[in-house]
């Protein structure tokens, strides 16, 4: 008789073998993931929140999903992305072009979940997404780059503007200062989507789900594009931004994306009516929107591309697709081009799109980039999940970058870490969309923001918010007060009305900015 000791190692096998293959089946049950951001793209831009862009495949994911109208970023590029990626506020998980995050990324989380993460695009923050839990990745580490050419000149070919000069590019483990492609077609925002493709027909065939994160650096400048491309719509803009302001409005509201009692702001300090322009000025601000509104569009054709291989593929039906941007359009007018003054489009030139078409991008609402007034953290948000998010719906509840992580969590059916790197870490600041997502009410909770001495709290209908203010300045800028239900685009400061308010909330922020830690 055979002693049981001696079937030991094969029963251990055959267990083991068991407890692979329901891992394995439990993660082909569970969704694909694939998160698209845009780079200082406005709240209006898209056709279907009001924009006159052609985004056509955008339009189809929002007729076929669910979009968000309040749905919140971090107002700039690198705390976007240290909460997007870690679920925490930037003072626990840490941003900076050189920062090496406290906390684990999605890539890191659901990696030994069983999912193969991808991405490709801009990280904007130190090591590489490759080190840090992603399996694949091509782009930009730094934070913005010449779309051409970021490396040293071609044969034959003009010497490129960059700023700061070598950024940063990886192609897996491998990082490159400067990348200088060899193609002469290379654009930036095609490479991104062609890598991405590339990952999905890998992930095809890896029998595991997958995450792709792909972060577009479009519409962010340079402002360059194609010749065929600007063509397109060059004359387009020739109306001016009070009235292309104003058409946005109207279809915003035909949309429902806006209240129809909503009025329009007043133009922003420093942005002259365009009546009062000469005709070469509006020729150069119309050329300026136009390569503006290529790059959106190009990046509108990148998602196409992505959703066609998905079908293509047989990933669509079990893929939840979700779109965003990192901040609202950029106010800046800095000339960065080698030649300055040089036109905006081509790789020797290094053009911003200026205040007068980002109050047209960031429309009903005002300021920009870096403020923590709506238009600088208000983002569009679509979500299509086949079978699961009914075609064709829309949200105003609130949801915030930070909710990513919990969501993702909690699709993978796995748990956060109390321990990283030997440290203990706090769980994600965010909470799961999913409630959202299934047609649910979600219980709300306060969010909020911190930008050098701009801030803001969104609590229920109200919002407490201060604006940026000058280095030459002492002192931060006062509390402003808004029912943002009945005042979205911030019109009516009721701070000298409501001071309980104010104090209440203020006290709540404050307690928050010391630690980055929601408050019980």
């Amino acid at each position: 008789m055979d002693h049981p000791v001696r079937h030991f190692p094969r029963l251990l096998l055959l267990a083991l073998v068991a407890g692979c293959l329901t891992h394995l089946q439990a993660a082909a049950s569970r969704p694909n993931l694939v998160l698209i951001m845009a780079d200082d793209m406005g709240f209006s831009d898209l056709g279907c929140y009001g924009g006159e862009i052609p985004t056509p495949h955008l339009d189809r994911l929002a007729r076929e999903g669910l979009h968000f109208t309040q749905f919140y970023n971090n107002a700039k590029c690198e705390p976007t992305r240290s909460s997007l990626l870690t679920g925490h506020y930037t003072q626990v998980a840490g941003a900076s072009p050189t920062v090496s995050y406290r906390t684990p990324t999605f890539g890191e989380l659901l990696r030994p979940a069983g999912y193969l993460t991808l991405m490709t695009g801009k990280w904007h923050a130190g090591q590489k997404p490759f080190d840090r839990g992603f399996d694949h990745h091509f782009g930009l580490t730094d934070g913005c780059s010449n779309y051409f050419n970021p490396g040293h000149p071609r044969p034959g070919e003009p010497q490129p503007s960059e700023k700061n000069f070598p950024r940063r590019w990886a192609d897996d483990g491998m990082e490159f200062r400067p990348f200088s492609p060899a193609d002469p077609a290379f654009y930036a925002t095609d490479a991104y989507t062609q890598y991405a493709i590339r990952f999905l027909d890998e992930a095809a065939s890896a029998g595991r789900p997958f995450l792709l994160y792909v972060a577009y650096t479009a519409p962010h400048y340079p402002l360059q594009a194609p010749p065929e491309a600007i063509a397109r719509h060059r004359g387009r803009y020739r109306s001016g931004w009070d009235v292309l302001r104003a058409e946005r409005l109207q279809r915003q509201k035909r949309l429902g994306v806006i209240p129809v009692d909503t009025p329009l702001p007043p133009r922003e300090p420093g942005v002259p009516a365009w009546d009062t322009l000469t005709e070469a000025e509006k020729d150069g601000w119309d050329l300026r929107m136009s390569v503006y509104a290529a790059m959106v569009e190009r990046l509108d054709q990148g998602v196409g591309r992505l959703l066609a291989r998905l079908e293509a593929n047989g990933q669509a039906d079990n893929t939840l697709v979700m779109f965003l941007s990192d901040n609202g359009g950029e106010d800046d007018d800095t000339d960065y081009s080698r030649v300055p003054g040089t036109a905006a489009g081509p790789q020797e030139s290094y053009r911003m799109v200026g205040p007068g078409w980002a109050q047209v991008s960031n429309t009903p609402f005002r300021h920009s980039k870096t403020w923590m007034h709506e238009g600088g953290i208000a983002t569009p948000f679509i979500v299509r999940w086949p079978n699961v998010i009914p075609a064709g719906s829309r949200t105003g509840q609130t949801g915030h970058i930070i909710d990513l992580v919990p969501t993702f969590l909690e699709l993978a059916g796995t748990e956060y870490p109390s321990r990283w790197n030997g440290a203990a870490i706090p769980p994600p600041a965010g909470k799961s969309l999913l409630p959202v997502f299934r047609g649910q009410l979600r219980p709300d909770f306060p969010v909020f923001w911190q930008l050098g001495s701009a801030a803001a709290l969104r609590s229920g209908p109200w919002k407490l918010v201060r604006g940026r203010v000058d280095s030459t300045r002492s002192a931060p800028a006062a509390w402003e007060l808004y029912r943002v239900d009945q005042d979205r685009n911030e019109l009516h400061d009721l701070a000298a009305a409501r001071p309980d308010q104010v104090a209440a909330l203020t006290a709540l922020w404050t307690a928050w900015s010391q630690t980055g830690l929601p408050t019980p």
